[in-house]
């Protein structure tokens, strides 16, 4: 009898998606045509194309490719929305090596914001260069002026008012690592779930809370033992958020493979169950995930994969 093939979970960022994974190479080596042509394709799918550009703009912060293309296309409305987001990452980039929110010139992050402005003007329907503004608000001492920050949140939710990359930003922003607590963090997911429509993942701003605080509450803790952590996880209310996340999202998706742009916030979701005690659910959510895992939150709560294989071992979904 053969040998059962050893499980491996597969961090790949795209997820499976083989188009991106292709642009991705081609940003690697300076080029922009295949990016271009992605872009173009992925049209107004404004999910999957935020998802993309996310990721696309990680690859090309190290790399002359977006410059390159705005060279050659200085009125290409793709191109510039790419190069803002990629700014916009580059600026991320300063302020972790500097220390989270130091030291990242006032000018620069202005110059940021212009660019994403810029953008939006090429692109007017599209909401990416909205959320990048969301994602770059965070990295100004005390915050930018709730009117803006209310501006910019509004034109995204005119574009794709269940756009969830832009809500996450937002979540960020109001945490007790950025400009908010963790009370203001847990009132705004709490509103988004439940106003959002059955079959969208935004319910699971929830866990993605939970995961911040905990992240939150273990940096400030420095190793030293916190009364009540272990708890975090499996207390009353995580349960029943957890449990409404899975109704409000997964008995409403449609059936057939998860979208790529889910696929994060389904390891969300998975981790929050296994963490829980929900071995049902968290069974089902591994199944759906096949070997897609991503870094967060698994990292959070130790190695990235031996968390995702440990707890897909325990809940049963090996097959």
């Amino acid at each position: 009898m053969a040998a059962r093939r050893r499980f491996v979970p597969d961090f790949d960022p795209a997820y499976g998606d083989r188009a991106l994974i292709d642009a991705l190479d081609d940003i690697v080596i300076g080029r922009w045509q295949g990016v271009r042509d992605l872009l173009r394709d992925t049209g107004d799918d404004w999910g999957l194309r935020t998802h993309r550009i996310r990721l696309l703009a990680h690859a090309a912060a190290g790399s002359s490719a977006t410059g390159i293309w705005r060279a050659a296309e200085p009125a290409g409305p793709d191109a510039a929305v790419l190069a803002a987001a990629t700014e916009v990452v580059r600026v991320f980039h300063r302020a972790i090596a500097a220390g989270r929110g130091g030291g990242v010139d006032r000018d620069r992050l202005d110059l940021a914001v212009r660019s994403c402005l810029a953008a939006a003007d090429l692109h007017p329907a599209d909401p990416m260069p909205w959320v990048s503004l969301l994602t770059v608000a965070r990295l100004y001492e005390g915050g930018v002026p709730h009117r803006e920050l209310r501006r910019w949140w509004d034109e995204m939710r005119g574009r794709d008012p269940y756009n969830v990359e832009g809500h996450v930003q937002l979540l960020r922003y109001h945490s007790a690592r950025w400009h908010g607590t963790h009370g203001r963090m847990y009132d705004f997911a709490r509103d988004v779930a439940g106003a959002s429509p059955p079959g969208s993942p935004l319910p699971v701003l929830v866990q993605i809370a939970r995961a911040e605080e905990y992240r939150h509450v273990c940096d400030a803790a420095q190793g030293r033992a916190v009364r009540g952590l272990d708890q975090h996880w499996k207390h009353e209310l995580a349960v029943v958020e957890i449990r409404r996340t899975w109704e409000r999202w997964i008995l409403w998706r449609t059936d057939g493979p998860v979208a790529p742009q889910e696929i994060g916030e389904l390891n969300y979701l998975t981790h929050a169950a296994c963490y829980a005690g929900l071995r049902q659910e968290a069974c089902g959510l591994f199944q759906l995930l096949g070997t897609r895992a991503a870094h967060l939150p698994w990292a959070y709560t130790g190695d990235a994969a031996e968390q995702f294989t440990r707890w897909r071992t325990q809940v049963g979904a090996t097959p």
